[in-house]
């Protein structure tokens, strides 16, 4: 690394930390020759594949436009600004090691719907009605339906029993 004061190159690493939830290493050197000190950072350089859209043009992966799509999604929503940031991370990191040189958009969209129904049931159906193109608001209800069918088979599994009817001295 060179100095950016004397441009020598002999410059030594004082102290390295990891930022950014591990994707930057900081680091503080200093200069041999001049005992200037700075600071550089690392960052991983991820391959993102190519965009495969649904009329079948290629368009380079765009994380700018994921955050726009999800924080539109998420507007006026109880959803933090971190928690945006960890849904563009998590869905760039899927595609990139899907290990797939072209990923369809389709394939993107589905990952952010999976997503968003964890984490916003409203932001889901907005995100929804835009990637799946509804139609009309039968589309729209028949979606939320879905949901709601999907919650109420979620809150009838019930919890099994760890002691069986003998162990509890119960008679069968």
């Amino acid at each position: 690394m060179r100095c950016p004061a004397c441009s020598s190159e002999d410059t030594r690493v004082i102290d390295s930390r990891l930022g950014d939830a591990g994707a930057t290493v900081r680091r503080r050197r200093a200069c041999q020759a001049c005992q200037h000190r700075f600071t550089t950072f690392e960052r991983f350089e991820r391959e993102q594949p190519r965009v495969i859209k649904s009329d079948g043009r290629r368009e380079t992966w765009d994380e700018a436009k994921l955050r726009r799509g999800l924080l539109r999604a998420l507007e006026k929503r109880p959803v933090s600004v971190d928690r945006v940031e960890a849904l563009v991370n998590d869905v760039s990191r899927s595609m990139q090691l899907s290990g797939e040189p072209e990923v369809r958009s389709a394939d993107i969209g589905q990952s952010v719907m999976d997503l968003l129904q964890q984490i916003d049931e409203i932001a889901y159906v907005r995100y929804a009605s835009v990637y799946r193109s509804f139609e009309d608001v039968s589309a729209f209800s028949q979606e939320v339906d879905r949901l709601r069918h999907e919650k109420q088979e979620a809150s009838n599994i019930t919890q099994l029993s760890l002691l069986t009817e003998k162990s509890a001295g119960r008679k069968p």
